[in-house]
């Protein structure tokens, strides 16, 4: 680039007209600021471009964000040698260019301006060609402080990571709450680690875990867990039954507020509808397969693909309005509670096979936009779907609800198959739009009102 500048600037200095000289030639006043206004120009142009690359924020150091090309061995012998064609041929030229007018004195003197002009080109082009030079130096400089000050702040990042982990291996409470609240902090500074971080969380969440024998006790911090329904029977949860987790009422509260992180962290919006400072992005992935969970309340969240592949929810479950933007995997849990699922949106696949529903299920006016699987699903209470929209299609074969079934106003976008389903109370489908087809072969109404379409085997 630079080579390619010298060559540029000698040949515009040669194209420069003959009248212009006589104002050149007027010495350093019109020379200096003419070759100082060109190298902060390019300067400019050239630090907005290494600036236009766009960082997440973060406290943390960024990484380089390109390398530095070392430079070529003939760059410099071909600069040197290129500022001294354009100074002799610019001498050349002026010193042809003397007209030859007046006594010898004269043009001796005009001759003698000639080469002093000629030199003065040579003396900016070499200037240039230096400040280049420098410039190069200073992004070499500037790299190598940002290489150094990126890896010094991954070391941070790394110790206090390790040793955040550690605390949550400790046998004191206080000591992993210390643990999981430093994490938090480590996450909303280093955007990059939040999800390594996320999967930490998530990993102390499926460790094994016995809930003390009065789980069904709302937690009095939890307004919400407070006014809900208690679980009908607590169930121990997953674990070794013969070597419970120490301080198991301690543990629960430390379970609680790794809970509240996750859920702090993926609302999009305070409670005010304004954009939440705190919020983590729309990409972070769960994995709590086989997690025991209290009282989770996941309402108004946004997640990516989440797994809750027999996950055990002790006490009532909130995912009123969440956003699954990817797939969303709840098959084989245990919903001990009420679950609530009002008003969620599913874009990807929703699957709940296999889940067991101790308590009232509410997925009232919620969208899946994919595929809704709920076979072998067990709903134990009643189950609500009312105003509903099955985008894809909705599978409830060999799906058993105990209590009523309320599918009111649900839209059925695609297939809908009940096949070997089983309704042991009454079931309601008024208002129910069937626009696919249909299957109940095999299922058993009792105790049924039955005001949708009819069925349509094939």
């Amino acid at each position: 680039m630079a080579v390619g500048g010298l060559v540029l600037l000698s040949v515009v200095l040669v194209l420069v007209p003959r009248s212009w000289w006589g104002v050149l030639a007027s010495g350093w006043p019109v020379l200096v600021p003419v070759a100082g206004g060109v190298a902060v120009l390019v300067a400019g142009v050239l630090l907005w471009r290494r600036d236009s690359v766009e960082h997440e924020v973060s406290a943390a150091p960024t990484p380089p964000d390109r390398q530095v090309q070392p430079l070529r061995s003939w760059v410099v012998p071909v600069g040197v040698a290129v500022v001294g064609a354009v100074t002799w041929a610019a001498v050349t030229w002026l010193h042809g260019s003397v007209p030859v007018v007046g006594d010898g004195v004269q043009r001796a003197q005009l001759r003698v301006e000639s080469i002093r002009t000629g030199l003065t080109i040579g003396a900016a082009v070499t200037a240039a060609f230096a400040l280049l030079l420098a410039f190069r130096r200073q992004q070499l400089a500037e790299r190598t402080q940002q290489a150094t000050e990126y890896d010094a702040g991954e070391k941070r990042v790394t110790e206090l990571y390790v040793k955040a982990a550690d605390q949550l291996g400790s046998d004191k409470a206080p000591v992993r709450l210390a643990g999981l609240y430093a994490l938090e902090r480590l996450a909303q500074d280093n955007p990059a680690h939040r999800q390594s971080i996320v999967e930490v969380i998530c990993a102390y969440l499926r460790m094994p875990y016995t809930p003390p024998d009065d789980e069904s006790t709302p937690d009095p911090g939890d307004q919400r867990s407070a006014d809900g329904p208690a679980p009908a029977e607590p169930t121990p949860a997953t674990g070794d039954s013969d070597n419970p987790v120490v301080g198991p009422r301690e543990e629960r509260q430390v379970r609680l507020a790794a809970q509240r992180i996750l859920a702090r962290h993926l609302r999009p919006t305070t409670p005010e509808q304004e954009p939440h400072p705190r919020y983590w992005g729309t990409k972070v992935m769960l994995d709590l397969t086989e997690a025991v969970l209290i009282d989770l309340d996941l309402s108004g969240c946004h997640l990516h693909n989440a797994t809750f592949t027999k996950t055990h929810f002790i006490g009532a479950a909130w995912f009123e309005g969440a956003t699954f933007s990817g797939d969303a995997g709840f098959e084989g849990a245990t919903f001990s509670g009420d679950a609530w699922f009002g008003e969620a949106t599913f874009s990807g696949d929703a699957g709940f096979e296999g889940a067991t529903f101790i308590r009232t299920a509410g997925f009232g006016r919620m969208t899946f936009s994919g595929a809704a699987r709920f076979e072998g699903a067990a709903f134990r209470s009643a189950a609500w779907f009312e105003g509903a929209t099955f985008s894809g299609a909705a599978w409830f074969r060999e799906a058993t609800f105990g209590g009523a079934a309320g599918f009111d106003g649900v839209t059925f976008g695609g297939a809908a198959g009940f096949d070997g389903a089983t309704f042991s109370g009454a079931a309601w489908f008024e208002g129910a739009t069937f626009s696919g087809t249909a299957r109940f072969d095999g299922a058993t109404l009792a105790g049924t009102r039955y005001d949708g379409p009819e069925p349509v085997a094939e």
